[in-house]
């Protein structure tokens, strides 16, 4: 049986951004609360911006629920979180001490599910849900196209200026792969581009 590299190698648009990059994969977080806060905190700024938020908040308390939720809302406005941010992490804190959330709550449920119980948590959207299957549950079919650099691979990748219904429609070639396939995507360059436009342009 042939896994997600081999299948999706044998791609058009993706075989050539995979030999370049090498098998990419996919793992559970070490810590689900701390890469969910991790995902919180990059919601709308750069990741740079995200980054440094994170290192002074990771040195400002401890990253757990109890220590969020103990944490005065001060200190984590002077680590770098709006005042919604603070809200969401302190919501999500909640979700994890009263839902029992956990890789272990989750991992009977398919992705439609998962995604739903996420974002009935204030501060937890579509995207935000989709990196927790991506990145803390290891999902190996999930598609965020709300996510920018998605999107740009994606434009990139197939040279046009495609709605999301498009992406979403042409992602269906890398199902049941599509997590790893958005890894790849997220890693396009323009001189992987030009190579692919010419693997495209031999079918």
């Amino acid at each position: 049986m042939t896994g997600p590299h081999e299948e999706l190698a044998t791609d058009a648009y993706l075989g050539p951004v995979i030999e370049a990059h090498g098998r990419l994969t996919i793992e559970p977080a070490a810590d689900f609360f701390q890469r969910f806060v991790t995902s919180i905190l990059r919601q709308q700024v750069s990741m740079a911006s995200a980054a440094a938020t994170r290192e002074r908040l990771f040195d400002a308390v401890e990253v757990t629920p109890g220590g969020i939720r103990e944490a005065d809302d001060d200190v984590l406005q002077d680590a770098g979180l709006s005042r919604q941010k603070t809200r969401y992490v302190n919501n999500v804190a909640w979700a994890f001490e009263q839902r029992g959330w956990s890789k272990a709550h989750f991992e009977g449920m398919d992705d439609d599910a998962v995604r739903a119980e996420l974002t009935d948590v204030t501060g937890v959207g579509t995207w935000t849900a989709n990196m927790q299957l991506l990145f803390s549950l290891a999902r190996a079919d999930v598609f965020p196209v709300g996510d920018l650099g998605v999107r740009k691979g994606m434009d990139t990748l197939f040279d046009a200026d495609l709605t999301r219904a498009e992406m979403v429609e042409e992602a269906e070639r890398w199902r049941p792969y599509r997590s790893y396939a958005s890894l790849y995507l997220w890693r396009v360059e323009e001189d992987i581009a030009e190579s692919v436009a010419e693997v495209v342009g031999e079918d």
